[in-house]
């Protein structure tokens, strides 16, 4: 074999010897992240589904008291919705939806991190 041969191999294998050290330090640092994260599966869990069931929550009941509402506000004033009436109620709704909806969201985001903190307070008393 000769040397430019036995070079290029070498080389190449230097290359993948490298490349395979450096998954080898992104491995071993995410997993000591993991396994120094305080959260447990769990509160994980908690921490994405009871923001979303929150959420859902209010607005099928957001949309419920709205359709009750304009019902009977319907029923009360005999009225035929126009179009330009109907487009102005579809954006109110949209415009109140997404209010109640951003803050639905911060307040059950700091509920469910509040109680992932007391239980991590509870736990380690």
């Amino acid at each position: 074999m000769s040397d430019e041969t036995y070079n290029a191999t070498g080389s190449t294998a230097d290359r993948a010897v490298e490349t395979l050290h450096r998954i080898d330090d992104k491995v071993a640092m995410l997993r000591k992240q993991r396994l120094e994260d305080p959260d447990s599966a769990t509160d994980k869990l908690i921490k994405s589904v009871l923001p979303a069931i929150t959420g859902m929550v209010a607005g099928k009941l957001f949309q419920a008291t709205w359709d009750r509402a304009q019902a009977r506000r319907k029923a009360s004033s005999g009225e035929s919705s126009s179009n330009a009436k109907g487009l102005m109620m579809n954006i109110a709704f949209a415009a109140a939806s997404a209010a109640l909806g951003a803050v639905i969201s911060t307040l059950s985001d700091r509920g469910s991190q509040a109680l992932v903190d007391f239980r991590h307070r509870k736990h380690h008393r």
